[in-house]
């Protein structure tokens, strides 16, 4: 994708496709990469709406000149909807190529852009509800703050009916060739979403809710966030699954994490799995702690209306990754979930004590019984497990009739 794509006759997108970065913010993978989408509308006056990571700026500089070379044009303004060097790490390239330029962003915009890139001049500074006439475009601003840094904003095309969304609505992978929702295959998409969603945005779940009844006064035809598909032929559907995952909403199923070292607590997994089946439920995501990313745990978390965490005791507490999902579960603020809680013990306590403090302290609806059995798992132990699996499928399924 070298070469602009027109959204409208006057907007193109002109972003990159990275499929060499492995590791998102140095924490979540990319198997499938990412992509930093950048807009520019062609008018009387030229803007560019965010920019992309410092990759490949050949590349990008090309799609730009291209649009450009049709009378001799610059680029008159540059909107910034979110500093986040992925999205702000041109800056500095295009002021160099283009000094004219006006930045146009908010209060905090500015003072990031001081901090990140020493940029200090030639800024406009505009408030929510501000607009900026193009000549046949008008764009007016809307602040999004804490979606999910405290400058995110958004930017509306009054007369295509645009939403420029910043980080609001994107998510995970590269685009495969095409760019719009009824281009590529949406299911995939769907997953990598909820994946940035839960990994980014999830924790500022009350400020995307804000966001939505924000904007719910704006006739939008078409969202161009700057991860992920344009949504052109369905805008809403992004805006509603963003706004179910944002208000915690669930599916029925559950999500089975488990550390093991010697196999015992796996053997008291393999029983919470047999005990969740017997219930007739089918949608039963695994996840050893020590081989799935906790990226794609938490996805899974933020789907499914349970969770059951099993655990050996590790030096006295509990294991050191499992210790570290639940830290990530605290920070990442998941709610209105079932919990269910099991693991092992040799010659000392405090893995489940540990479980059992985290349940506690958060807002979780927990499933008796709590199971810990020593060394190795007894008969009776394993029973006790498969009898937990069988209460957390009859509590989600009546909470889910709730």
């Amino acid at each position: 994708m070298h070469t602009p794509i027109p959204v409208t006759p006057d907007v193109f997108w002109i972003g990159m496709n990275d499929r060499e970065t492995s590791l998102f913010e140095g924490l979540w993978p990319l198997p499938r990469g990412v992509c930093y989408n950048s807009y520019l509308i062609r008018d009387e006056k030229v803007a560019v709406v965010d920019t992309v990571k410092h990759c490949g700026p050949e590349i990008y500089l090309d799609k730009i000149r291209r649009l450009l070379a049709e009378g001799d044009r610059c680029i008159d303004y540059l909107i910034i909807n979110h500093m986040e060097p992925d999205h702000s790490g041109s800056i500095r390239l295009l002021r160099d190529i283009f000094p004219g330029l006006q930045i146009i962003g908010n209060r905090q915009t500015a003072r990031f852009l001081q901090d990140f890139y020493g940029i200090t001049e030639n800024i406009r500074v505009i408030k929510d509800g501000d607009s900026l006439d193009l000549g046949r475009h008008k764009l007016t601003f809307h602040m999004t703050p804490m979606v999910h840094w405290p400058e995110t904003m958004m930017t509306y095309d009054t007369v295509d009916k645009i939403l420029f969304s910043g980080d609001a609505f994107g998510g995970f992978g590269a685009l495969t060739g095409g760019l719009f929702d009824d281009e590529v295959d949406v299911d995939f998409f769907e997953g990598e979403i909820l994946r940035y969603f839960s990994n980014i945005v999830g924790k500022y779940s009350p400020m995307v809710q804000k966001a939505i009844a924000k904007l719910a006064g704006l006739d939008i035809g078409i969202i161009c966030p700057t991860h992920g598909p344009v949504w052109r032929q369905s805008p809403q559907t992004i805006v509603q699954l963003y706004d179910r995952w944002s208000r915690h909403e669930s599916e029925e199923g559950v999500v089975l994490v488990y550390a093991s070292m010697y196999g015992n607590t796996e053997k008291m997994m393999e029983s919470v799995a047999a005990g969740l089946s017997e219930e007739d439920l089918s949608r039963i995501r695994i996840h050893n702690v020590s081989q799935s990313h906790v990226s794609y745990i938490l996805r899974d978390a933020w789907q499914f209306r349970g969770l059951v965490l099993g655990s050996p005791t590790y030096d006295l507490g509990l294991y050191p990754l499992m210790h570290n999902l639940i830290s990530l579960l605290e920070r990442k603020q998941l709610r209105k979930r079932v919990l269910g809680l099991f693991g092992t013990f040799g010659w000392s306590g405090g893995g489940v004590k540990t479980l059992t403090a985290f349940a506690e302290e958060g807002e979780w609806d927990v499933v008796t019984p709590i199971v810990e059995a020593r060394c190795s798992p007894s008969e009776q132990d394993l029973q006790q497990c498969r009898l937990l699996g069988q209460n957390m499928v009859r509590r989600i399924k009546a909470n889910g009739q709730d």
